[in-house]
């Protein structure tokens, strides 16, 4: 009975990982926040987006950027305390 559960649930649970953290690396991509905040600030410097839009969407970004630091780091240490 336990080869049979190795054999059909250990590839669905080890799919399910990946995309699992597939998903927490691209919701809490630190890097990929930083750019978008790069970016709306270039769009507002050649005139793309007004300053009213500008700060919305910088306020928003930031609050995003602080989000996943705090998971990251919160994500790293649940992974540095499994790896002991």
């Amino acid at each position: 009975m336990f080869l049979v559960d190795d054999i059909l649930l250990r590839p669905i649970i080890t799919i399910g990982n990946v995309i699992h953290s597939m998903a927490i690396e691209e919701l809490y991509d630190v890097e990929g926040i930083r750019d978008e905040i790069k970016e709306n600030r270039l769009l507002y410097e050649i005139g793309d987006r007004s300053a009213e839009e500008y700060e919305r969407r910088r306020e928003e970004l930031e609050t995003q950027l602080d989000v996943a630091r705090e998971a990251r780091e919160t994500l790293d240490n649940r992974v540095e305390v499994k790896g002991q």
